[in-house]
């Protein structure tokens, strides 16, 4: 399962977040969003997790509790919006 994790600091790590959720069950993956431009944190990240069971458990047990001074947004991730394509006009 995928979980979203919002508001986060912007001093958390991705170990500090695998640590977090290792609490309940075995995290697959941890991925923080950065802008591109900056590599500064957006605020929020994705956790994987292959036991649902578990996911969900730590799902209802951090979200809205605080972590590294900021209070967790925490839920299943959606799946990804299709973004509309930007066209551009070569003009040559």
């Amino acid at each position: 399962m995928q979980i979203y994790v919002g508001n986060i600091s912007y001093a958390t790590t991705p170990e500090s977040l695998e640590t977090l959720f290792g609490q309940y069950g075995e995290v697959e993956s941890v991925k923080l969003i950065t802008d591109r431009e900056t590599g500064r944190a957006k605020g929020f990240g994705f956790i994987t997790m292959n036991d649902d069971s578990a996911a969900q458990t730590a799902i209802e047990e951090l979200n809205e509790k605080e972590f590294e001074g900021r209070t967790l947004r925490i839920n299943e991730a959606r799946p990804r919006e299709e973004r509309p394509q930007r066209s551009f006009n070569n003009r040559f």
